[in-house]
């Protein structure tokens, strides 16, 4: 029996290096988000994958690619390398314009983990080609220089039995200069396992995007 995937699997060419992708296209799509996954992570995370199909439902676009060749991730350190990460996403996301049917849409973040601290980095970099930042169980202290230099609409998702995390967050909350909303999920840890959970993830970050992807 055949599986009908509902994305599309593109290869992403960087230099001399080869990224692999996953493009769900929306129908009159309100915007594309881009994924910027957590350590150790890939366009096959299940927790993104599950995301970006309610974000499809509810009319967003969204990439998931992989930040690290299967070679580079390897290299345990690459994981945590936020400045090489913040590049391939920067990269990857001026790529954008070369496929017709995204190239106009408004751009979106969502990084998970250690994923949000190369977003908000490369939103630093990218200024107003970035239009809004969703970080679930996010790690933005590690992009603390950065975060003065935020001024687009940011929400940071941290679980609430994810105490250490939160209060990190509280303090990237205060160094950024846009708007920024802390919500902390009750009943949930770092990667949001428990039943419900990531659909409320998925309607935070829903409601956002379409606050603020315009």
């Amino acid at each position: 029996m055949n599986v009908i995937k509902p994305y599309k699997e593109i290869e992403i060419q960087i230099d001399s290096i080869n990224l692999k992708g996953n493009l769900r296209l929306a129908e009159n799509s309100k915007g594309i988000i881009v994924f910027s996954h957590g350590s150790g992570s890939s366009r096959l995370s299940a927790r993104n994958n599950y995301v970006a199909d309610l974000l499809l439902q509810r009319g967003f676009s969204s990439l998931l690619f992989d930040l690290l060749t299967r070679q580079e991730d390897l290299i345990y350190e690459n994981r945590f390398n936020i400045g090489l990460l913040t590049n391939r996403l920067i990269r990857v996301t001026e790529l954008l314009v070369n496929y017709d049917q995204i190239k106009d849409l408004p751009i979106g973040y969502f990084g998970a983990s250690t994923g949000a601290a190369s977003a908000l980095s490369a939103a630093s970099q990218l200024g107003s080609n970035i239009k809004a930042i969703v970080s679930r169980g996010g790690r933005p202290d590690l992009a603390m220089n950065k975060l003065k230099k935020i001024s687009i609409p940011t929400l940071l998702l941290v679980g609430g039995n994810d105490d250490v995390v939160i209060e990190l967050n509280k303090k990237a909350q205060a160094e950024i200069k846009g708007i920024c909303e802390l919500k902390i999920i009750e009943g949930a840890s770092h990667l949001f396992e428990e039943p419900g959970k990531l659909d409320i993830v998925a309607i935070e970050t829903g409601n956002w995007f379409n606050k603020y992807l315009n």
